[in-house]
């Protein structure tokens, strides 16, 4: 009787091809098949490599319909491998829908370790790396973004996303205007040569005029942190934005959300600043 064959998933790298392992190159090469999110973009990995494997595309407008052909091919005994066009499959990348199809299949699936952009950023951010939880991108309606970041607003671990540079100072703005001031990390490039890290906090993110949008961004956020908020601390914020203007039940709610404080107590210290 004919072994079914096993789905390989195969890391590639998210910038420099020297982080393409040895065993990712042999699985590469002795696959029947590479489904791949773009034949264009892993062409160039694999003539790097010089890997010569058929490829067929692989991505989110297809994958349901490419799963019955794959499932077919490994019942066959054909051993197949996936990538992406960087990083981890199933990792903010297409293939989550086929691993599960192929297990459910009764179908073998190995996952090879390798890259991923979130993990060094991470590590390298500064930023709590005990406890963290990655977030991916933000969902694309406003309502459902908004509600996403209000359930993340008091876990204390640290919170990483993928941001578009499309998107990169008006989503900094969102994530300030929900978490309020935070220690914050942004990296971009990731191990290719413009690597860099902009460190400091949400709002400084917002304000800072000299980041580059060109390239892909991952944002690291601190973890909720309870502090411990005198009323001066609290007098002060409400000073500042009732002299900017702002009426004074918008202050008292922004000064709520900003110093993560009950609503009841600033509207309290309010009233004693009005009275007074």
């Amino acid at each position: 009787m004919q072994n079914k064959g096993t789905l390989f998933i195969v890391p590639t790298p998210v910038g420099n091809l020297q982080d393409m392992t040895f065993r990712g190159i042999e699985v590469l090469k002795s696959s029947s098949l590479i489904l791949a999110e773009d034949t264009r973009n892993s062409g160039t990995l694999l003539k790097h490599f010089s890997i010569e494997t058929p490829m067929m595309s692989y991505h989110k407008f297809n994958e349901k319909q490419r799963c019955k052909e794959i499932l077919a091919r490994l019942l066959e005994g054909e051993n197949i491998a996936l990538i992406s066009d960087a990083g981890t499959p199933g990792i903010s990348d297409p293939g989550q829908i086929l691993i599960a199809e192929t297990i459910s299949a009764g179908y073998e699936v190995v996952c090879l370790p390798g890259a991923t952009a979130f993990v060094p950023a991470l590590v390298s951010s500064g930023l709590n790396t005990e406890r963290f939880t990655f977030c991916g991108f933000l969902p694309e309606k406003l309502k459902d973004r908004t509600a996403y970041l209000e359930e993340l607003k008091s876990h204390k671990e640290t919170l990483i996303f993928y941001i578009s540079p499309h998107n990169l100072h008006a989503d900094l703005k969102f994530f300030y205007s929900i978490l309020s001031e935070r220690r914050a990390v942004l990296a971009k490039e990731i191990s290719k040569i413009h690597e860099t890290f902009y460190r400091g906090t949400l709002s400084t993110l917002v304000d800072d005029e000299d980041i580059n949008l060109k390239g892909e961004f991952i944002l690291m956020i601190e973890g909720f942190v309870t502090q411990e908020i005198g009323n001066n601390e609290i007098k002060t914020l409400l000073h500042k934005l009732l002299s900017e203007g702002m009426n004074g039940k918008d202050a008292v709610k922004l000064t709520a959300e900003k110093l993560n404080v009950r609503k009841n107590l600033v509207y309290d210290i309010f009233t004693s600043i009005k009275d007074n």
